[in-house]
C-alpha cells in the first residue's frame, strides 16, 4: 500500500521548523533528508527513521519499512512537533 499524498503534506509540515527537509518520492513511498543526509521516510502511511544509538533513548518500536528491509523505528507521535523535531536531529547527529 503506497503512502497517501495527505499524510506526506502533514509530516512536512509538522518537520516544517526544521530547516532543509527534503522529501523524494521512490515506488509510492517518500525519503526524507535533512541537509541531503537520509534519516527515515514515510512507508504505509508511517513515518518510520533510522535506528541510530543517539535516538534508542526514545523507546521507539522497531518495524519494517517494507519486505526485506532493515529495521527501523517508527515514529508515532507525529502530532508533537517538538518532540519530531528532537527525534530527527537526534537521528541525524550519528548518520
Amino acid at each position: 500500500m503506497a503512502s497517501s499524498i495527505e499524510f506526506r503534506d502533514f509530516i512536512l509540515d509538522q518537520l516544517s521548523k526544521l530547516k532543509y527537509i527534503t522529501c523524494k518520492q521512490m515506488m509510492g513511498e517518500y525519503l526524507l533528508y535533512l541537509n541531503g543526509k537520509l534519516f527515515g521516510g514515510i512507508y504505509d502511511n508511517r513515518l518510520l527513521i533510522k535506528m541510530t544509538k543517539s535516538n534508542k533513548k526514545y523507546n521507539l518500536r522497531a518495524e519494517i519499512p517494507y519486505e526485506k528491509a532493515k529495521p527501523m523505528y517508527l515514529v508515532d507521535n507525529v502530532d508533537d512537533i517538538d518532540y519530531l523535531d528532537k527525534i530527527v536531529i537526534d537521528t541525524c547527529i550519528d548518520l
